[in-house]
């Protein structure tokens, strides 16, 4: 979880610091970004198209980064498990099961 969240910062920083500056060099050197302004003189309308492009782009890449280090690895081992070439986690036998709970039981009783 906390190498998650340090990864998404990275890929943000990537993507606030070089891509959208990227996106932003195809306008004109008059207009403050790729985006549309729609009232003019009034900053609080200008929309933003590269900001969204590049959260798009930061998605993406942390949704790729997610499914092949974790998804594909973990649904190719099921998959293994299944045709039997990896065994699983072994399952307790029925006296094993038996004898913890007669020693929990004796525990209860002693205290």
């Amino acid at each position: 979880m906390v190498i998650g969240a340090a990864f998404s910062t990275i890929v943000t920083a990537f993507t606030q610091s070089i891509l959208q500056p990227l996106i932003n060099a195809v306008t004109p050197p008059s207009s403050p970004g790729f985006g549309i302004q729609l009232v003019a003189g009034k900053e609080s309308t200008y929309i933003d198209v590269a900001a969204v492009i590049s959260a798009a782009v930061n998605f993406l890449i942390v949704a790729a980064v997610v499914y092949f280090l974790i998804v594909l690895p973990l649904n190719s081992l099921k998959e293994r498990r299944k045709r039997g070439e990896e065994a699983g986690p072994a399952e307790p036998t029925d006296v094993e099961l038996l004898a913890e709970i007669r020693d929990l039981l004796r525990a209860q009783q002693r205290n």
